[in-house]
């Protein structure tokens, strides 16, 4: 490692940074968590649509000569790519980045355009670790890690400078979590410029690694991750983000998939802002009663808004679900004219508005009579879920189930 992570450093990466990342807006949000005083710090603005440019574009300045003569070579799950071939391209360097053949699409595509050379890999971010570190000794490139470098985090630190301006008293911050190089550059930055500063970090369910490693107090890979936060799926954390971590980070939570898809959903429809799974972890946390908010003035950091738009549907479909704006209903019925005609005026009637319709008889040994009734509907929230059920069961209707 080229030094050790200093609030000097970071200084002198923002100074590097200057024509390069912009500094990205900062956005109340006072609808997503009602009682809560939120912002947005949205880097899925940022060039290349993620942070990870900070880091990446500060390392590669720090190299010598030598180094950008051999090239680099890089693992990422597909942000920190976009960062070192947007660098590299820069500066005239050959870049080779191994990617998890799980990567979403786009952020293969737009790594490409920048005119990296791309080494898809099976498996996740671990597996394009092991390849990225098979090639740089057979090649001789030089390896840009995505997070467990001195260099890269103070880059990532440079979030947490221009949130000490942008707002000064803030009491909180909540930041995404996967192999830790976001959260140690901002919370080192941050305690090192005021301790009273709370900053939480949150990892998804599936991927809970440093969570997992803190707890314990030692570093600990899991041997599977599963998310759609793809960002955030790693299985190891690194050994200087975990120690950094350890002394810097307040605490560490954990969301599901589910609760990152109403975030994203939420996102999306209250501040017309798109983010990826990663993106919206701080602010599921937030929504989800994960980390005490009361009279915090608390920073969610979207760290990136490069999602798949093949998947965007999916998550959309999980997050309407998950807010309660819309619903499945298995309905038991006697198969006799009229029952659907009561079903469907009921559900008028409360304002609901069903979407799909699929009858089945019931099976042997049932009443020959019966059959299922399985909608989909389109609601307001969970208590205009109830409202309906409770309609429907008052009007003698059998409810069997509601997901």
């Amino acid at each position: 490692m080229s030094k050790k992570l200093t609030l000097d450093n970071v200084y002198k990466a923002r100074y590097a940074l200057k024509d390069i990342a912009i500094q990205t807006d900062l956005l109340y949000a006072p609808k997503l968590k009602p009682g809560a005083e939120l912002y947005l710090k949205t880097e899925n603005l940022q060039v290349t649509g993620s942070f990870k440019v900070r880091g990446a574009y500060y390392k590669m300045s720090c190299l010598s000569e030598e180094e950008k003569k051999r090239g680099v070579i890089a693992c990422s799950a597909g942000n920190h790519a976009q960062g070192v071939a947007l660098a590299a391209r820069e500066n005239g360097i050959k870049a080779v980045i191994c990617l998890p053949d799980s990567a979403p699409i786009s952020k293969i595509e737009a790594t490409k355009s920048y005119g990296a050379e791309i080494c898809l890999v099976d498996g996740v971010y671990d597996d394009a670790y092991q390849k990225a570190i098979e090639l740089r000794d057979k090649e001789g490139y030089t390896f840009i890690h995505p997070f467990d470098d001195p260099d890269v985090i103070a880059g990532q630190g440079t979030v947490a400078l221009e949130l000490s301006e942008q707002i000064p008293d803030m009491d909180a911050v909540i930041v995404p979590v996967g192999g830790g190089g976001l959260i140690s550059g901002i919370a080192y930055t941050i305690k090192s410029l005021n301790p009273e500063i709370k900053v939480y970090g949150v990892q998804a369910s599936g991927a809970s690694s440093m969570l997992n490693s803190i707890q314990d107090a030692r570093i600990e890979k899991l041997d599977t991750v599963f998310t759609i936060a793809d960002g955030i799926a790693v299985k190891e954390p690194g050994a200087l983000t975990y120690e950094i971590c350890s002394k810097y980070v307040d605490e560490i939570v954990t969301v599901t998939d589910d609760e990152i898809s109403a975030a994203i959903l939420a996102l999306m429809e209250q501040h017309k802002l798109v983010t990826e799974g990663a993106g919206a972890v701080a602010v599921a946390a937030a929504m989800f009663n994960k980390v005490d908010l009361k009279d915090k003035k608390t920073v969610c950091l979207l760290s990136g808004g490069n999602i798949d738009v093949t998947i965007l549907s999916r998550v959309i479909t999980r997050g309407l679900l998950m807010s309660g704006r819309s619903c499945q209903m298995t309905i038991e019925l006697v198969d006799k004219p009229g029952q659907l005609m009561h079903v469907s005026r009921i559900i008028a009637e409360q304002g609901g508005n069903v979407t799909a319709v699929h009858h089945e008889h019931l099976g042997a040994g049932s009443d020959v009579n019966g059959c299922y009734l399985r909608l989909t509907l389109e609601t307001r929230n969970f208590e205009h879920i109830e409202s309906i059920k409770k309609a429907l069961t008052d009007f003698g209707i059998k409810i069997m189930e509601v997901s």
